[in-house]
């Protein structure tokens, strides 16, 4: 009983009710350690410096919240799909545990109101979502423990907030899709990935050009070279859709190379 009454006391008079308050609107529950929870809020670039200097923010519980997420959608995936290989299962996972994926969960449970940034103009935000989510997933694992992360995840955020078909059918990794394109008509790529201008260690940022057969046919920015590259092949994926098309880009590097050897 006693233990009931003080748990109403924190939520509505407590120093930090306003985290109890957040924490029982989203994921209807209460913690047992606050703390861990005002730290998954508080983003990278608005740490805090203890004496010692020592910076204080949610990257560590990131790293953990990545984890067990990963860990958590395997095993749903692996029941969910019996039959599926290992490439369908690992793209699927890839799809869920995805930045965009992360940002979209973020927003549609409306954590992103609470998450504690700062920015100059220059810094990206479309990852704080991501990152926040990630780390609060962190801190509920410390606080609640593997088994209730495991129901909430599954439970609560895929089931309720993901359409797990339109997942299964989005195209992601157009990467991969631009190279086996040109593995399949014998063509030359390459990813010409550098810091773009204006990139600084606090706020990187890529610009990824396509070249294929020495031609450039796209290009993309990001901030990792992934993303950059990524979004690179994207901006040409629409050429592979047709094959009237693709045809097309293909005579187009044809002429090119013989007009090159024909200087």
């Amino acid at each position: 009983m006693f233990e009931k009454l003080l748990k109403i006391y924190y939520k509505h008079f407590g120093v930090d009710k306003h985290y109890y308050q957040i924490l029982d609107q989203i994921f209807g529950i209460y913690p047992n350690n606050i703390e861990l929870y005002k730290l998954a809020l508080i983003h990278r670039s608005a740490s805090l410096h203890l004496e010692d200097g020592t910076l204080i923010n949610n990257e560590r519980l990131e790293f953990l919240g990545d984890s067990i997420l990963e860990s958590v959608v395997s095993d749903y995936l692996y029941i969910e799909y019996p039959t599926e290989a290992e490439g369908f299962l690992t793209q699927m996972r890839s799809k869920i545990v995805s930045r965009t994926s992360l940002n979209a969960l973020c927003l549609s449970l409306g954590l992103d109101q609470y998450v504690i940034y700062q920015t100059n103009g220059n810094y990206t935000q479309k990852h704080i979502w991501g990152d926040a989510m990630e780390a609060m997933l962190g801190a509920i694992y410390l606080d609640k423990g593997y088994e209730f992360i495991n129901r909430l995840i599954i439970n609560d955020l895929i089931l309720n907030h993901m359409d797990i078909d339109e997942v299964s059918t989005t195209e992601t990794d157009f990467k991969s899709r631009i190279i086996e394109w040109c593995q399949k008509s014998r063509r030359v790529i390459v990813f010409n990935t550098n810091h773009a201008d204006g990139s600084t260690a606090k706020s990187p940022l890529f610009h990824s050009i396509i070249v294929v057969d020495g031609l450039e046919i796209g290009f993309g920015t990001g901030s990792s070279k992934k993303e950059a590259e990524q979004n690179a092949s994207f901006s040409v994926s629409e050429i592979m859709v047709s094959d009237e098309a693709g045809d097309n880009i293909l005579e187009m590097f044809d002429q090119s190379m013989k007009e090159d050897q024909n200087l």
